[in-house]
């Protein structure tokens, strides 16, 4: 039997908490029955992480081929070929260089078939900024990652995942007051088409339910509290399901998150960042998993940031990443 390629998994800023959930989830693998992962990083850094944090952990360096091999017994590193000297808790842009590298690496294997699925710790975007960084985001720039090595540009799309619930923002990073403008019909249909395949391809869902919910209160009531709905949303909902696509809406944001109205649907679909992330930081705070849709890769990463403020501090709760490389290994099983 063909052995399967392990997880990448990448460092994530140094300074936050990223390898101190690693380290710990590395640390229950067994009684969680985790799918083999590495991870790209400066082994000698993680060395002196772990023994800081008290884990009696063997880290070993290792390449892509050779992880699920040594996993039951070493933490596999690649090594990143580079020196981290991150002061934890500290937000430095001298630590921008490892960080961007990390995840360069971790999509080559992806791309090389090395690894089977890329799993991304937090970074500290403002770190990047401060160092040049030209894109608004780890999704972003994941998907230019991928334009460089297949040539083609995708449209990648934020999903937040947990087994309560689906969530996918239609404008993410944006003032409130630039909605309006950015939703178009254009854009909904496409990121409704891109939801729609990847779930079928990667959850098995042979004919997913999308719900969109409204952006205004009430949906909108009927033109009353703004035209968005009538529009922009529903025109948009009735192309997609003239496509064959199971869209319905739009819905009022406030009812559509109950647990009754949760069976109805399998994603929701809303205008804005907050009304899909506000639900499902509620039900499912540190087990939400980050999915970026759209990639010609599987992607997932915990659904939280760096946390400087208790990074070292052995106060980091791994389970956000651990649901992040379970989902990981679902998605490509």
């Amino acid at each position: 039997m063909t052995q399967r390629a392990p997880i990448a998994l990448t460092m994530g800023d140094p300074a936050g908490i990223g390898p101190e959930i690693l380290l710990k989830a590395y640390a229950a693998r067994e009684a969680l029955n985790l799918p083999p992962f590495y991870v790209i990083a400066d082994v000698a850094f993680l060395k002196r992480y772990a023994l800081e944090l008290g884990l009696a952990i063997e880290i070993k360096r290792a390449e892509p081929q050779e992880a699920t091999e040594i996993f039951a017994s070493a933490l596999p590193v690649r090594s990143l070929g580079v020196c981290v000297e991150a002061v934890v808790g500290e937000a430095d842009q001298t630590n921008a260089r490892s960080v961007i590298l990390s995840i360069e690496e971790a999509v080559r294997d992806v791309v090389s078939t090395q690894a089977r699925a890329l799993v991304t710790n937090p970074i500290a975007k403002s770190v990047l900024y401060a160092a040049g960084f030209p894109h608004p985001g780890h999704t972003e720039f994941l998907a230019a990652c991928a334009k460089r090595h297949y040539g083609e540009a995708f449209r990648a799309v934020m999903m937040l995942w947990a087994e309560e619930l689906a969530v996918v923002p239609l404008t993410i990073h944006i003032p409130f007051s630039a909605v309006p403008q950015q939703l178009s019909q254009a854009l909904i249909i496409e990121t409704g088409e891109i939801v729609a395949r990847d779930l079928q391809k990667y959850f098995k869902i042979s004919n997913p339910r999308l719900a969109f919910s409204g952006l205004n209160p009430h949906a909108g009531e009927d033109g009353a509290m703004g035209r968005e709905e009538i529009d922009v949303l529903k025109p948009a909902i009735v192309a997609l399901s003239a496509k064959g696509i199971r869209a319905s809406g739009p819905y009022p944001a406030d009812t559509l998150f109950h647990a009754a109205a949760r069976e109805n649907y399998d994603v929701a679909l809303c205008p804005t960042h907050d009304q899909a992330l506000i639900p499902i930081k509620t039900l499912a705070f540190d087990r939400g998993v980050n999915v970026t849709l759209g990639l010609p890769f599987v992607r997932t990463s915990p659904d939280h940031g760096t946390a400087f403020n208790i990074a070292g501090q052995n106060k980091a709760d791994p389970k956000s990443l651990i649901e992040a490389l379970r989902l990981a290994d679902r998605m490509t099983s």
